[in-house]
C-alpha cells in the first residue's frame, strides 16, 4: 500500500506596516535624572557576592549629583527610551479602544546607544536615550525616606526648561499617527517621566506634544 500522501499548507503572514515618525514634547514640569551610579551597583554586587563590608564611604554630594544623569559621548544629556514608551503604555488605560498589551507590541520608541559601565570590571550594558535639551541642569536636594522611617538626603540633576524629539515606530496596521500623538500626550499628562512623577504620586516629569505654537516659538528662538 502506497503511502499517503503529505499535504502542505502554505502559511500567509499579514504584511506588518511598520512607519516613522518624530514627536516632539515639551516639558510642563522639570524632569529629574536618577540614573544607577557605578558605586550603587558596586555595591549590590559586592552585597550579593557576599563580600566584606568595608567602612561606608562618606557622602560626595556632587559626585551624587553628577552620577545621577545619562549622558551622551559626546556630552549631551539624555534619558532612557524604554521610560517615554512605558509612560505611553500605561496611559492607553485613560484612552478608549486600547489596551496596554496592544499598545506595546504596537509601537517602540527608538534610542541611541551608549554603553553603561556595569558593577563588575570589564562589563557594560547598551542602553537607549532620547536627548534633552532645554538647558544645564542644575543640582537638587531632595529629603526621601529609605525604610523603617529612616530618612536620607539625595542630590540628584533637574532639567528646565527641557524638551526631546521621541522617534517612534509603529505599526500602522494597530496605531494611527493621531493615536500615537494621543496617547503620548496623555502619557505627559498621567503618568510623566522620571524621579517624582505623577505616576508615582509627584509633579515632575510631566509633558505634552508641541503645538503649532510650541514649534514656531523653537524655530524663532
Amino acid at each position: 500500500m502506497a503511502a499517503a500522501k503529505k499535504e502542505t499548507t502554505a502559511i500567509e503572514l499579514p504584511k506588518l506596516d511598520i512607519q516613522m515618525m518624530e514627536v516632539t514634547i515639551i516639558g510642563d514640569t522639570p524632569l529629574i535624572t536618577h540614573a544607577w551610579s557605578v558605586k550603587a551597583k558596586r555595591e549590590m554586587l559586592q552585597k550579593q557576592m557576599k563580600a566584606a563590608k568595608g567602612a561606608k564611604e562618606a557622602k560626595d554630594p556632587k559626585a551624587d549629583f553628577e552620577q545621577s544623569m545619562y549622558r551622551f559621548e559626546d556630552g549631551g544629556y539624555g534619558f532612557p527610551s524604554v521610560a517615554f514608551k512605558a509612560a505611553a503604555v500605561t496611559a492607553v488605560t485613560s484612552v478608549s479602544g486600547l489596551t496596554k498589551v496592544a499598545a506595546r507590541q504596537a509601537f517602540h520608541v527608538v534610542g541611541d546607544g551608549v554603553d553603561v559601565k556595569g558593577a563588575f570590571d570589564g562589563t557594560s550594558a547598551r542602553l537607549n536615550l532620547v536627548r534633552i535639551e532645554g538647558g544645564t541642569p542644575r543640582m537638587r536636594e531632595d529629603m526621601v525616606k529609605v525604610g523603617m522611617g529612616t530618612a536620607d538626603l539625595r542630590y540628584r540633576a533637574e532639567f528646565w526648561p527641557w524638551r526631546a524629539d521621541l522617534l517612534i515606530r509603529f505599526n500602522a496596521n494597530v496605531l494611527s499617527p493621531a493615536q500615537i500623538l494621543n496617547i503620548v500626550n496623555v502619557a505627559g499628562f498621567a503618568c510623566g517621566v522620571g524621579e517624582w512623577r505623577p505616576e508615582r504620586d509627584g509633579e515632575s516629569g510631566m509633558f505634552h506634544v508641541a503645538t503649532e505654537a510650541d514649534m514656531a516659538k523653537l524655530e524663532a528662538a
